[in-house]
Formats: C-alpha cells, structure tokens, sequence
C-alpha cells in the first residue's frame, strides 16, 4: 500500500531536520548548497529518464527543484496527474499558490515601453512598420478668434464641407499604410468627444481616442505627456497634425519621402506671399537635400517664402529629443532658484518647466543637425484661425471632394430637385425647395429648410436653419436654429482674412 511505501522511504531517507549519520553523510546537491532536502514522492521516477519539476509551495519563500529516487525497488505507480495541471510559478510572489499557468507567463512577459529612451527600440519591433497618428485638438482656452462658432461647439468639431474640421483629418490619416490608431489630444472635456469618437471608429472601422490633458504642456509637452499611449502599439512612425489647418494632406507620399530621408522628422512646407510668410514660422531647406537648415517662428523680418504647415511624421526619437530638452528646462528652472532675482524674473514669464513647444524648443535647435528634412506640397493649404477662413476652406474641402467622395455633393437642374451652381453639400435631412437657386460653396446640415426662390451662394448653413422664400445669403455662416425671413438679405464682406464677423448665431431676422 502507499502508507506502507512511505514509511520505508523514510527509513531510507531521513527528515532533513533529523541530525543522523546517513544524513550527515549524503551531501545537498551542488546547485542548492542552502537548501534543505526533502524525501521525493513515491511517483518520482529514476532520475535518468524524468525532468526536473518545480513544485509550488505557498509556506515555502521559493520553488525548489528535486531530482531524488527512491532507495528501493517501486511497485506499480499509481494514477499520476497530468504534467499540465502541475503549477510553474515564476517570479515567487505572496499570492503565488492563487495564480495560473497564464497569469504566470503575462507576469513574466517583458514591459511594455514607459520611456521615451525605449522608444526606438520598441519601433523596429515587427516588419510591418506601424505607424501612429496624433492630432492636437487644443482646448476651450483656445481659438478665441473662432467666437462666436466656437462657444456653441468645440472649434475641432465645427462643420465644414458638411462634416466635423477633424473629421477631414482623420480620413486622411486613414489612408496611411499599417496605420495602428488615432489619438486626438487636447484639453476639452471628454464628453465633449465621446459621441464623435465612438462614431467615426465604427464609422472607419479604426480605433480614435480622445487624450485629455490636465493642463496645457504646449504642442511637444503634450505629445510626450501621453508617450505610453503613442508607443503602445510600438510604432516605427508617429504622424503629427494640427487641427486648425486645412490641407489634402498628402500623408502616404510624405511618408514615403521621410522614410527615404532616413531622419528624425519631415515637416510638411508650402511656398506663401513674402506679404504674409511673417504670420507663420518661416524655414530654410537645401534645394538638393531637402535638409531643414533654419527654423524660426514669426520672425519680425522676412527670411523665406517657405512655411511650416503644421503637419510633421516623426521617428520615436522625437520622444527623446522632448525629454532632453524637459530636463534642460527643470535644470534651468532649479538655477534660477539660486537667485531671487532671477526668480522674480522667471515668475514673471509664467513659462512653466514642462511647458515644451515643438517649434521653438525642438525644431530651431535640430535644424542643420541632419534630423530635419521637408516636403513641399503643391496642393491647397490654408490655416483656419477666424469664420470668415472656415468659408474659404470650406470650398477647398468641397472642391477635393470631386476627386475622392463625389457622392457627397449634390446635383439638380431645377427639375427634379433645387438648381445646383459649382460645388454644393446638402445633409439628406434637409428639405431644399425646387425653386432654391443653390451654390457655388455651399454647405446645408441636417433638418435645415430652404424656402422658394432663395439664394445661397458662398455660406455655411447649420442645422435647423430657415431661409424663407426669397431671401439672400451670401459670404455668410447662418448659426444653429436660426431664421431669415421673407425677402431678407444678408451678405457678409467676402474677406476670408477679415476679423469682422460675418456669423449669425441664434438670431431671427424680420420676416
């Protein structure tokens, strides 16, 4: 029987806490010198043909491995239990005789990336070279010039071209290759983007997330505040745009430049007026190399036609470039403690020490290092910073839409549907009379009613709009729930460039 097999074993064998001579004359294996030994279990087999195994103890601080015979001849050995169902624990830890064989290999699976210092290495994991795209979104403190449009509706979500201003980013994010996910980052409220997100994720089928931050870091400090989420998918490229600037956004074939370069970073560039280039950070590049030689932000005199266009495909090694630069400003911000002038000095610029911005911090100080180069578009790019810009760009978006989403602008002659000028977007919630004269760059949301006889030419109208029978709009944005009476008028001043406001916001003209 077995109780009659185990007490000669322990004949045989004594307890490691019995001080015997047969104890004291069979040395503790050689890799476990500290050890004690303890007796094997009668289905050990002969340690010739069996393998180690480790055996978990909760009472014990460590497994132990054992490789003992029994001393005598064995009998039948009885029913032994599957080797699958034995528990490998490895690392040791308090909860040890709780964890399965699965929770044990998660636990020992290597970290994912928590610096930026790993960041190149976890890039060139995997042939498929994924890439990451970030859209910077900004926040409520922003885009006070947008005002009035902006109070009702986040400025990144304000139609044009009958979709969100993001929006267009995204789906021209969603045409890079291996692309992995979207993050937008800004500091709105997250409610604020739920429903959007949620949508366009089913809507593209491609993961969007909403990033927000606790306060604002500037466009670099930001970008490295969330580093664990961009790397989390281990990308070899990360795609940077801002969301207040309107472009094709050639991404695929700027992309393909860049990996040629084989630098840091590519800035996307456009040839502008020298009269307005002092608006936006002008830059100098080799003709040849394309190599960015000289970076500087607004510059009071004229350097160069050729701008930054707010879109940018990095390497992981800007996350680095952005925490050396990090600590260079907390290594100052510590100096000028020594001082109380120089502190009093600091106080007053209110800059804080993780405040990093990409264009002053980080691009002027790596142009001519050869990390830096540029591509040229030579197709529309504009900045949207007022309303009278979101009509301009607006129209652009309409006139790209001829090439890659025909189906979305509208079509009539008067007979079967409203007279449609040039290029025109109507929400099919919208109820449009035929007698309407609409277009060119128009854009119509959903539920609004346009009345006999009216005419739009060069305007946005929002949802649940009414324009009455015979009324005019012309350069105008027709704000949420508003009505323009019977043969009203209005007609803004057609500058996309003027800060006068061409919006009516919430308003009921005379009918």
């Amino acid at each position: 029987s077995n109780r009659a097999w185990e007490a000669k074993l322990r004949r045989a064998v004594p307890h490691p806490r019995l001080k015997s001579t047969h104890q004291a004359t069979t040395p503790a294996p050689r890799s476990m010198p500290d050890r004690a030994q303890i007796p094997p279990h009668p289905d050990a087999r002969n340690p010739v043909e069996s393998e180690p195994t480790i055996v978990s103890n909760p009472s014990s601080p460590a497994p132990t491995q054992h490789t003992h015979a029994p001393a005598s001849p064995r009998p039948a050995r009885p029913r032994q239990t599957p080797r699958s169902k034995v528990q490998t624990l490895y690392p040791p830890t308090p909860l040890a005789s709780n964890l399965t064989s699965r929770h044990t290999r998660a636990a020992a699976a290597p970290l994912r990336l928590s610096s930026a210092a790993e960041a190149p290495r976890a890039a060139m994991a995997g042939p498929e070279q994924r890439v990451v795209a970030v859209i910077m979104v900004g926040g409520p403190t922003k885009g006070t010039r947008f005002r009035p449009l902006s109070l009702n509706v986040p400025k990144p979500l304000f139609p044009l071209a009958g979709q969100p201003m993001v929006h267009h980013h995204i789906s021209a994010c969603r045409r890079i290759p291996n692309l992995a996910q979207i993050y937008l980052i800004g500091f709105y409220e997250e409610r604020e983007f739920a429903l959007y997100v949620s949508s366009i994720s089913n809507e593209l089928r491609i993961p969007v997330r909403y990033l927000r931050e606790d306060k604002p870091r500037g466009s670099a400090g930001g970008l490295y505040s969330f580093r664990d989420y961009i790397m989390e998918d281990s990308p070899a490229h990360i795609v940077l745009l801002n969301c207040d600037v309107c472009s094709s956004f050639p991404l695929p074939d700027m992309l393909e430049a860049h990996k040629k370069y084989g630098g840091m970073g590519t800035l996307l560039v456009n040839k502008v007026s020298a009269e307005s280039a002092n608006q936006f950070g002008e830059l100098v590049a080799d003709p040849e190399t394309n190599e960015l030689l000289h970076y500087t932000e607004k510059p009071e005199t004229f350097v160069s036609d050729l701008i930054n266009c707010g879109v940018y495909i990095f390497t992981p090694k800007i996350l680095i470039a952005i925490e050396d630069v990090l600590k260079q400003k907390k290594d100052r911000a510590n100096l000028r403690r020594v001082s109380s002038f120089e502190a009093l000095q600091s106080a007053t610029k209110a800059i804080p020490a993780d405040y990093v911005r990409l264009d002053q911090d980080i691009l002027s100080p790596l142009a001519g290092k050869k990390e830096l180069y540029t591509y040229q578009t030579l197709d529309f790019w504009e900045q949207i910073k007022t309303p009278g810009m979101s009509l301009r760009c607006s129209g652009l978006y309409l006139s790209q839409f001829r090439h890659t989403s025909p189906h979305l602008l509208a079509s009539g002659d008067g007979k079967k549907g409203a007279t449609i000028v040039g290029d025109v977007y109507i929400h099919p919630s919208a109820k449009v009379h035929l007698t309407a004269k609409i277009g060119p760059n128009v854009s119509i949301s959903a539920n609004a009613r346009i009345g006999a006889g009216a005419r739009l030419i060069s305007c946005i109208i929002l949802d649940d709009v009414e324009i009455m029978e015979n009324a005019v709009v012309i350069h105008s944005i027709v704000g949420w729930k508003s009505t323009v009476g019977k043969w009203s008028r209005v007609q803004g001043e057609g500058d996309h460039n003027a800060k006068l406001g061409i919006t009516i916001l919430g308003k009921t003209l005379p009918r």
